[in-house]
């Protein structure tokens, strides 16, 4: 057996977003007092493991979920744009009339023709094949160790997909990637060898929102209201 190296992909968590706007790489979305109480859990469940690295999204929610465990273990996080949100058509548009906002936006039905690559958004290859240079990039500095990388619900599933040989066409309310978990990838020497998952504050979600996001239709939204 080589050495060990553990990388969490860690969720941020809840974000302040009472309109309910699909909101992507937007700036200016901050996390809940929910969200910040569950990066406080974060640091409380994982800040005495041997964590030696850490790099996160550029985007807020993730950098200030990451704030709380980088501050418990000394760390200056990496900012790594490679970990950000996936890209998406429906950004900005608000959702929260639910389906209903297809009716008064049919234009947006013209993005949904192709659920596997997908049609709506930057493709899983893509998401795949930059979160998992920034995996081994975390991997390499913290070998022997462990890393976190902070980043958002559709890029760490999708990574999570490809490691297990698994499809990529899933419906979103299927996603084991709820607030705050860790999608743990295991290394031995630079192979890897196995995929953990856990929910340090699985508590802390409200029951109405176990479920993962999504819009009518269908396609994928990271985030939730």
């Amino acid at each position: 057996m080589g050495v060990q190296t553990i990388v969490h992909l860690l969720r941020h968590g809840e974000v302040h977003n009472p309109d309910g706007v699909l909101y992507g790489r937007m700036d200016g979305f901050h996390l809940s007092a929910l969200g910040r109480q569950m990066a406080q859990r974060i640091s409380e469940t994982i800040g005495e493991r041997d964590i030696v690295h850490m790099r996160t999204s550029p985007l807020e929610r993730a950098r200030e979920t990451g704030a709380p465990l980088a501050a418990v273990r000394g760390l200056e996080p990496v900012v790594d744009p490679r970990v950000i949100e996936s890209g998406n058509k429906f950004q900005g548009v608000n959702f929260g009339a639910g389906a209903r906002t297809f009716l008064k936006r049919p234009d947006l039905l013209r993005h949904m023709y192709n659920p596997l690559k997908p049609s709506w958004g930057e493709p899983y290859d893509e998401i795949a094949g930059r979160m998992l240079a920034a995996v081994h990039d975390a991997r390499d500095a913290a070998m022997g160790h462990e890393a976190v990388v902070v980043s958002h619900q559709l890029p760490i599933w999708t990574t999570r997909l490809f490691l297990e040989k698994r499809s990529y066409l899933h419906h979103p309310k299927n996603r084991q990637c709820t607030l705050c978990s860790l999608t743990s990838i295991v290394f031995d020497d630079e192979r890897m060898v196995q995929v953990r998952y856990s929910e340090p504050a699985g508590d802390l979600i409200p029951a109405a929102d176990r479920a993962a996001p999504f819009s009518a239709g269908g396609a994928p939204r990271d985030e939730r209201p």
